[in-house]
């Protein structure tokens, strides 16, 4: 996994589409208000406090691999959940299985997805649904020929998975697949300054962290020069499966 720190109040301050994917995971689940939920990758918490409002009752677990992503969402949520740093490429170390898993834009960090959704079915209950939201193929094709420009590598850390091969996965780690889909959601940007906060803080932290910091501000100029349009071309790919 591409585990990093996150600058995490910053992130928290972009007007960030994460909002609206993470408004689509809640709409797609299907609770009764009293369950165990884990929120995996849960980044500042802003998707428990949207879940926590429309199920005040659910007993939240939140788990990231960054420590300030964790702190933020201790902000936010108070006493509201339980929250530890955790690794999705290891065992969770949950005290007590969950009746249904949400994520938001984390699980294309893993690059063993395999894995990843091993170690999630471990952690459900039989019957517990997951419900999901990530990166999928295709996604940043527009950034990436702009890495290559800049730096000959447009390599990310991440995974960007395709229907096919997250079935695949999904049922090999014990899942019954309902639906896997691709949806295109781009992003533009046309403000440069924002343009270069946004790709700094949430596309290209993994690069920035190879730089000395007086290097950051200049590569991140140099990468949204070359992007062929002030357009970052998310590509969701969105999961719903049960636990057998």
């Amino acid at each position: 996994m591409a585990t990093r720190e996150w600058d995490a109040s910053t992130y928290d301050a972009l007007p960030l589409p994460h909002v609206a994917w993470g408004q689509r995971v809640l709409d797609r689940m299907r609770l009764e208000g009293h369950e165990r939920v884990l929120d995996a990758g849960c980044g500042t918490g802003r998707d428990g406090e949207a879940l926590l409002e429309r199920w005040p009752d659910v007993r939240l677990v939140g788990i990231d691999g960054s420590q300030r992503m964790i702190d933020q969402a201790r902000l936010r949520l108070r006493d509201r959940a339980e929250l530890l740093v955790a690794d999705l490429t290891e065992p969770l170390p949950l005290a007590e299985p969950v009746d249904a898993v949400m994520s938001v834009a984390a699980f294309h960090w893993v690059t063993d997805q395999d894995l990843l959704f091993t170690h999630l079915a471990a952690v459900m209950r039989p019957g517990a649904r997951l419900t999901s939201d990530c990166g999928g193929q295709g996604q940043l094709a527009v950034m990436i020929a702009a890495l290559v420009e800049v730096t000959g590598d447009g390599k990310f850390g991440t995974s960007f998975r395709g229907v096919d091969e997250t079935r695949v996965a999904l049922e090999g780690a014990g899942f019954e697949v309902e639906d896997v889909r691709l949806r295109p959601d781009p992003l533009r940007i046309e403000d440069p300054e924002l343009m270069e906060t946004y790709l700094a803080t949430v596309n290209l932290g993994s690069h920035l962290a190879t730089l000395p910091p007086e290097e950051h501000r200049p590569f991140v100029r140099a990468v949204r020069e070359a992007m062929a349009e002030p357009v970052i071309d998310y590509v969701r790919l969105e999961i719903d499966a049960v636990r057998r």
